[in-house]
C-alpha cells in the first residue's frame, strides 16, 4: 500500500506539479496588431516590456513622441513598448485600427508595435488587461487603468514590476532607470 502511495504522489506531481502555483505572466496571451496579425507575447521573453494603453485625442496624445523616441533608443537593448489603443476614457480613441496606424504613423511616426483596439476596464477588459490589473493573477498588486496613457513595465521573464501613472512621461528617469538596470 505505501508503494501505491507513493507512486500515486510522483504521478500526481509529474502530472500536476508544474501548474501548482505557476504564476501567470504576459508570454501566455496572443493578440491581434492594429493590421489583423497575430501577436505572440511568448517571442518577448528575454526583453524588458512596456504596456500603454493609448487614444489619438486626448491631451496626453503628445507622448506618443516620448514613447517613440525611448523606443529608438532601447529598442535594440532588449526593451520593447506595446500600445493598446482603447476608447475607454472620454471616448477618445474614436478611430478603427486602420484610422489608429495611419494617425499614428502621420503624426507621430510609430513604429513600436501597436495592438488591435481593446477595452482596458469594464465587463469586456481585455484578459491582458485583466493580468495586469489583478494581483491574483499578476502577483504584484491590483490596479485600475485611471486614463489613457498609463503604462505597465514586465520583466524579461513577463511579470509585471511596475505600474506607471498616465502623466508620467515616458523618458522619466525612474523608467530609464529601470530599463537601463537589473
Amino acid at each position: 500500500m505505501k508503494r501505491f502511495n507513493i507512486s500515486f504522489i510522483l504521478l500526481f506531481v509529474i502530472l500536476f506539479g508544474s501548474n501548482i502555483n505557476a504564476q501567470e505572466n504576459i508570454h501566455q496571451f496572443k493578440v491581434l496588431d492594429l493590421y489583423g496579425n497575430e501577436f505572440d507575447f511568448s517571442t518577448l521573453k528575454g526583453k524588458k516590456i512596456m504596456i500603454v494603453n493609448t487614444a489619438s485625442e486626448c491631451g496626453l496624445t503628445p507622448q506618443y513622441e516620448d514613447l517613440q523616441k525611448l523606443y529608438d533608443t532601447y529598442k535594440n537593448k532588449n526593451f520593447i513598448i506595446i500600445g493598446f489603443p482603447a476608447n475607454n476614457f472620454g471616448k477618445q480613441e474614436p478611430g478603427s485600427d486602420n484610422e489608429i496606424a495611419t494617425f499614428c504613423k502621420e503624426n507621430y511616426g510609430v513604429t513600436f508595435p501597436m495592438m488591435s483596439k481593446i477595452s482596458v476596464k469594464g465587463k469586456d477588459m481585455h484578459k491582458v488587461y485583466q493580468f495586469l490589473t489583478q494581483k491574483d493573477k499578476n502577483e504584484l498588486e491590483n490596479s485600475k487603468v485611471q486614463w489613457n496613457f498609463q503604462k505597465y513595465l514586465l520583466n524579461e521573464k513577463g511579470e509585471l514590476v511596475k505600474v506607471i501613472a498616465p502623466k508620467t512621461l515616458p523618458t522619466n528617469s525612474e523608467i530609464i532607470s529601470w530599463i537601463e538596470g537589473e
